[in-house]
């Protein structure tokens, strides 16, 4: 077992109101999963196509109270235990600290192969997505855990260019991503997470039209392209990932992107903007992989 995964975000509402899209049903069919059912402090278990082993409802409930909740849910066959603590920072948002035990550390957790594995990434858009409804704005698209299709649209209210430039430019990239990356901008290019250093066999681009689209591929033959359309300062970025084996969909990338898409929109959307993720602990992640914004 490795130590807990952590997860820090901060959410722009105060405690009451955080709680109160954690706890009840039609809020969280909202931000969190298509079927859920509540009745604390009995009962708060979430299933559906936008769940992992969601097929039917697993989560057995330990606590709920005014600072948090925490629940087991039965993964790959093991007990994970889940545990979300809020407390209020000095400006009146609310600091959101989730844990998730007996999952793999890093790297295992690309290649684990399991439901375990996602949790990384599922966590990350659910929060990311938490936010989104708190704040009053449009949700990123879940994952789709019912089928192998990776294609998404979004609107972000920045012109083609700058997004593009979000996409492209590392400095930019680390700001609303939160993890650092190294790119040779031209077709052929090495596109890394972290750094060339860090990633030894990293992306290559296969497309570029400065504003309009990048697309790149890994070694493994998975492609992501982005298409960016627009006009009048509204960028509509299409997003696909492909070149996959359908039988085993790469769901933690998918989800990995969708949280980053979530905050990219915001980045350009929200004044005053701040991330709503703040750390993440992995056992085993390398250092210098996430930026420090």
């Amino acid at each position: 077992m490795s130590d807990p995964m952590v997860h820090r975000a901060r959410l722009e509402a105060g405690i009451a109101e955080v709680r109160r899209a954690l706890t009840e049903p039609e809020a969280l069919r909202v931000w969190l999963a298509e079927h859920v059912e509540v009745d604390l402090p009995h009962r708060f278990q979430f299933w559906g196509r936008h769940t992992p082993e969601g097929e039917e409802p697993r989560q057995r409930l330990l606590h709920a109270d005014d600072s948090g909740i925490g629940f087991v849910w039965p993964l790959a066959g093991k007990d994970t235990t889940v545990t979300i603590a809020l407390a209020e920072d000095e400006d009146g948002s609310t600091i959101l600290t989730l844990s998730q035990t007996e999952l793999p550390g890093f790297p295992e957790m690309l290649t684990d192969g399991t439901s375990l594995g996602l949790m990384h990434t599922f966590w990350a858009l659910a929060v990311a997505n938490l936010g989104e409804y708190l704040e009053g704005r449009e949700l990123t698209p879940k994952c789709d855990f019912s089928t192998p299709v990776m294609r998404e649209q979004v609107t972000v209210a920045a012109s083609p260019r700058t997004v593009y430039e979000s996409l492209m430019d590392p400095a930019t990239f680390a700001r609303w991503f939160g993890a650092n990356i190294e790119v040779e901008p031209h077709v052929g290019g090495r596109w890394a997470m972290g750094s060339f250093e860090m990633d030894t066999d990293p992306a290559r681009i296969i497309a570029l039209e400065p504003g309009a689209r990048m697309a790149m591929r890994w070694p493994n033959g998975m492609v992501a392209d982005w298409e960016l359309e627009g006009s009048e300062g509204r960028t509509r970025l299409t997003f696909v990932q492909s070149g996959f084996d359908e039988s085993n969909p790469p769901y933690d990338a998918w989800m990995g992107w969708l949280s980053g898409v979530a905050e990219l929109r915001r980045f350009h959307e929200v004044p005053d903007w701040r991330p709503c993720a703040l750390t993440v602990e992995v056992e085993g992640m390398p250092e210098g992989l996430l930026s420090s914004r």
